[in-house]
């Protein structure tokens, strides 16, 4: 139709071109267009009924008339060119500016806008072709991600949302399923290929997996379709992802019809998601459930009484509408080049047409009119191009968009200048929409989520809405499903699983098989210390550090808390004996200070006595800081308590023994002995002693404190211990104890033999046996355990020790002082005292005696033997002379006895001891 603006139009009133082999021996001819598209036809009627509302509108455009040229495409790229030649030749004629000339009244105007192609690749090649001229090029819908490319494609513009979105929404929507095995088919051309490649990104992102992925066309041949169906059919991936349009995914429908392959879910984009040629009643049992992405629905007002109104005798300039009635009517209109062909055989008989038939009446995708999606985008492309022409006309000078803002010739008006002026078009339609192109020149809009159902009434397809995917949503808001509405397959309400392996059940998370995709996992149990609360888990999460799985790996408890309690049975026993520990020495002070002045307590040295039974209730009572939830102040108190008040009791055993050892040993006292050994010098000993534990101590504290620990390394178990700062520290500390006792007793041990009663020395040298067995033992158990084993085998070995040293240096004195106080007097120690000296006297008499004798028999010659000689020595009571408090003991010699009589006063005996 002629008119002052031409618009251009690339519709696909059929679905291809008819396979012929060209070769060449005659002039090649022009391909014969096959398979009339109903639907391609409506998007058609869309643009010329929005060209005739502007035409009668009275405030867009007014008294300027738009004109059209449309073509048919076939959906092919070679036939779109043929037409996209005639609009560019156009334009070129009247750049040349021919006019004075050339007057002819027949002469077309330049195209100044296109409006089309359908796929993404007719539109890709058209679009190079305008780009050079700056035709402007709006799309209806092409939906390729290519076509953004500004810099390719200069003057291409759509009114349909970009594969960008789309495939991130089916993406979308196998996340949402939890679907992680799919199939991926895709057309073999500009929209398929970037399409399913953008998909592919998603999914990878995801950790979604795709099976197969495969091309595909209508063009494919049979053999071809077969083994792609083969693929399919062997593949244990239930939902195949389809980027493909109607005419291209046909023939795998066709073949998995044929093989009544029905367990499969199909995801259809937006270019066949309501095509009618798959959306038939007979491909239901194999396609129905598909889930679909269309584009938002519109409404255009009189559309559909336009629809009704087609008829062969009103548009007889139009061919199109000629072939679509008998298309619709199987027939042929009188004088039409079809039925030429028919009558040469070339087609199936049909009858006539009278061009009067009632359209109503028949069932046609041509007057579907529930969801009107791209017919609605080829209307609003036709009125953005009539806005951009009306904001022109209506410019004012000096606001324009064009050189020093001047306004272009609505009269004169190019292509070029429409381009410019749709880059800035911002309007709002009649139905209250804002219009605008984004910088991609992509008119941005939404998509609605369609499942193919079977009507009840007629069994035809129903497209249900099921949901929608908002593109200018947040991330994750971006798709609403309304689950209940969808019918799996056409009649089931279960979600189909389409997954490698089977979902993992809760304390279970996915293993990697070896050789396989991510997808595809076996399920291992999780470890100990680790849960999954839900299924098909990717990793097992660590419980916290306070916590422990369950049997079932299902959830965390919180550990048991664990330590040296006062309260447990335990804990309980090693404090009685701690206690008993203490009452038992206080016992044994008070009895020696009850009997302070008894001869037992006087021989003893009771000054020391006291302070070695005070170090012994420190020991016992060191014990019981061992004992209750470590705090760190009791980490830092209890090891040096208890190695202070141990280096306390040694010192005094070790200065008392040695003390003795030397009084006796010097075999007359001196005063020089006497001074040496008196009170003061043996508590400086002991304070020296000690403070050198003191300073290891202080030493330890100053650069590695003990603090609490909680240790998390045993299973449902927290161990509060004392992280002990420095085992070196703590080895210092157990080590100088040690070495003072192995000096105690080396000096026990020579003095074994001194008098029973003066100072025990057997005991004590059994007290230090006790002592370095228990802390022997003491280094391997202490480093074997763990936990609150570790506090318990220290008290152990301090309640062990303690006692030891108290049963063996007090209990025998306390013995015979309440129980046998007959021999707690002084003549019982003198006897002792002094048959120990005279011992040693007589000992020494007679090695003396002894080596003179073989001095003189080697010097006189003399081989005589020599007599005898014995040495008795009687201490009973019958040789101590009660009255007059001397003893005389008889020592006999060969022949000869001897007596010898000592006198002990008080005062030198008490320095003595």
């Amino acid at each position: 139709m002629t008119g002052d603006i031409l618009l251009g139009g690339l519709f696909p009133i059929h679905f291809g071109v008819a396979s012929k082999d060209q070769d060449l021996a005659a002039r090649p001819e022009s391909t014969q267009c096959v398979r009339f598209n109903f639907r391609g036809f409506r998007w058609l009627q869309a643009m010329v009924f929005a060209i005739e509302e502007i035409n009668n509108s009275s405030n867009l455009l007014p008294n300027i008339t738009l004109g059209y040229r449309i073509f048919d495409t076939c959906n092919t790229v070679s036939k779109a060119l043929e037409a996209t030649l005639s609009f560019v030749a156009q334009n070129k004629i009247d750049s040349l500016n021919l006019d004075e000339f050339c007057n002819c009244t027949d002469h077309i105007p330049s195209t100044i806008a296109v409006v089309g192609a359908a796929g993404s690749a007719v539109s890709t090649a058209v679009a190079n072709l305008l780009g050079l001229f700056y035709i402007p090029q709006i799309s209806y819908a092409s939906s390729s991600r290519l076509l953004s490319n500004k810099n390719q494609y200069k003057s291409f513009m759509r009114t349909i949302p970009t594969d960008e979105y789309q495939a991130t929404g089916m993406a979308d929507i196998i996340e949402y399923f939890q679907w992680n095995w799919v199939i991926a088919v895709a057309s073999d051309d500009d929209y398929g290929r970037p399409g399913i490649e953008k998909f592919e990104k998603e999914m990878e992102e995801r950790d979604i997996c795709i099976h197969l992925n495969e091309l595909i066309s209508q063009y494919f041949e049979d053999h071809e379709i077969h083994a792609l169906a083969d693929r399919i059919e062997n593949s244990t991936a239930k939902v195949i992802v389809v980027f493909a349009g109607g005419p291209d995914i046909e023939p795998l429908i066709k073949e998995m019809v044929r093989r009544n392959i029905t367990d499969r879910t199909w995801l259809a984009s937006e270019a066949w998601a309501s095509s009618s040629l798959i959306a038939k009643p007979e491909y239901l049992d194999v396609v129905g459930g598909t889930i679909g992405f269309a584009l938002k629905a519109g409404h255009i007002p009189g559309f559909r009484e336009f629809l009704q109104q087609v008829q062969p005798k009103k548009d007889s300039h139009n061919e199109f509408v000629r072939e679509f009635w008998e298309e619709t009517f199987n027939c042929y209109l009188k004088d039409s080049p079809r039925l030429q062909e028919s009558e040469n055989g070339s087609t199936s008989f049909r009858p006539l047409c009278t061009g009067e038939e009632d359209i109503t009446r028949v069932e046609t995708p041509y007057l579907d009119y529930t969801h009107l999606r791209i017919s609605y985008n080829a209307y609003v492309a036709v009125y953005s191009i009539a806005q951009a022409l009306q904001d022109i006309f209506t410019c004012t000078p000096g606001h324009g968009l064009f050189a020093n803002n001047s306004c272009a010739d609505i009269k004169k008006i190019e292509a070029w200048q429409v381009l410019k002026q749709l880059r800035h078009l911002n309007y709002t339609n009649s139905m209250g929409e804002k219009m605008h192109f984004d910088e991609n020149a992509d008119l941005v809009a939404n998509y609605t989520i369609i499942n193919w159902q079977r009507s009840t009434e007629d069994g035809s397809v129903i497209f249900e809405e099921v949901g929608y995917y908002n593109i200018h949503a947040k991330r994750g808001a971006k798709l609403s499903v309304d689950k209940t509405k969808i019918l799996w397959n056409g009649y089931s309400r279960e979600v189909p699983f389409s997954n490698c392996s089977e979902d993992c059940e809760p304390g279970t998370r996915k293993g990697i098989i070896d050789s396989m995709p991510t997808c595809c996992f076996e399920c291992t149990e999780c470890s100990d210390g680790e849960y999954s609360n839900h299924r098909d888990a990717s990793v097992c999460t660590k419980c916290p550090n306070n916590s422990w799985s369950n049997e079932n790996h299902t959830f965390c408890f919180l550990k048991e808390i664990e330590f040296l309690s006062w309260t447990e049975p335990f804990g309980i026993a090693l404090a009685i004996c701690a206690v008993v520990g203490v009452v038992l020495t206080a016992f044994v002070m008070g009895v020696f200070v009850r009997f302070c002045n008894t001869p037992i307590v006087k021989a003893t040295n009771r000054e020391l006595s006291y302070v070695l039974l005070f170090s012994l209730i420190c020991c016992f009572s060191s014990s019981l800081i061992f004992i209750g939830e470590p705090q760190d102040w009791t980490c830092r108190l209890r090891q040096p308590a208890f190695g202070i008040s141990f280096v306390l009791c040694i010192s005094c055993i070790l200065v008392k023994t040695n003390r003795v050892l030397l009084v006796f040993e010097a075999k007359i006292p001196t005063s020089l002995h006497r001074k040496w050994w008196g009170l003061n010098l043996q508590f400086l000993l002991v304070f020296l002693f000690t403070f050198v534990q003191v300073m290891i101590c202080v030493v330890w504290l100053y650069n590695a404190p003990p603090s609490s620990y909680r240790n998390h390394d045993i299973d449902e178990i927290i161990f509060i211990t004392c992280n002990e700062g420095s085992v070196m520290g703590l080895g210092f500390l157990i080590g100088y104890t040690c070495l003072l006792a192995a000096i105690c007793f080396f000096f026990a041990f020579k003095s074994r033999k001194l008098p029973e009663n003066f100072t025990e020395a057997k005991f004590i040298t059994f007290s230090m046996l006790i002592f370095f067995i228990v802390w022997i033992s003491f280094i391997p158990a202490y480093f074997s355990t763990y936990g609150k084993f570790v506090s318990a085998v220290e008290v152990i070995a301090i309640l062990a020790s303690s006692f030891g040293l108290l049963a063996c240096i007090f209990f025998n004195k306390v013995y015979i002082i309440l129980f046998k106080p007959s021999r707690n007097t002084i003549e019982e120690v003198r006897c002792s005292t002094a048959a120990h000296a005279f011992k040693v006297a007589a000992k020494a008499t007679l090695k003396h005696n002894t080596t003179s004798r073989k001095k003189s028999g080697s010097i006189g010659g003399s081989s005589a033997s020599t007599p005898s000689s014995s040495i008795s020595l009687k201490t009973n009571g019958n040789n101590c002379d009660e009255t007059s408090g001397k003893h005389r003991p008889r020592v006999s010699f060969g022949s000869g006895t001897v007596t010898l009589s000592l006198s002990f006063e008080e005062s030198r005996r008490s320095s003595l001891m």
